[in-house]
């Protein structure tokens, strides 16, 4: 759960607004047009109804995977099962 997290804080840095320390609440956080648009390729719809915990930890598990250069680890109760 903390690597998840972490993972998650290493995310939101990388995509982070180029300006975001010239713009109120000055948190390092992604463009919202950029979030919008992620959440609606992914979901088919701009609210966040769909979303759901088990995505945002397995794209977090993907992504520390694909930064580590390793494979994978299988998700148990992923959208593909």
């Amino acid at each position: 759960m903390i690597s998840i997290l972490l993972e998650l804080l290493r995310i939101c840095w990388t995509f982070r607004h180029r300006k975001w320390y010239r713009r109120f609440p000055f948190l390092p956080l992604p463009p919202k047009r950029y979030l919008q648009w992620r959440i609606e390729t992914a979901y088919g719809g701009k609210g966040l109804q769909n979303l759901r915990w088990q995505d945002i930890a397995a794209y977090a598990t993907w992504h520390r995977a694909m930064r580590l250069n390793s494979s994978p680890p299988v998700v148990k109760n992923d959208i593909w099962d």
